[in-house]
């Protein structure tokens, strides 16, 4: 899932990652909420709600994005 040949790199989660840490960088707040980035980003990219699951916890995994307040997602960077 991280990497295939087979598939679209649109689909990549390096390639969604991406999106949404830039995304982030232009939020001034550190915090932002699920939903709401999930619209940012559906907005740029269109992707599926599970998609977008899976590339917060890739980005998680690396230590760019904690959980935060209420549960928003808190950026680390």
């Amino acid at each position: 899932m991280i990497i295939d040949k087979n598939i679209n790199p649109e689909r990549d989660l390096y390639y969604l990652g991406g999106i949404l840490i830039d995304i982030l960088q232009k939020k001034n707040n550190k915090e932002v909420d699920y939903m709401d980035l999930y619209t940012l980003i559906n907005n740029e990219k269109e992707i599926t709600i599970n998609l977008y699951s899976l590339t917060l916890d890739w980005l998680f995994i690396l230590g760019i994005v904690v959980k935060g307040e209420n549960g928003k997602i808190k950026k680390c960077f």
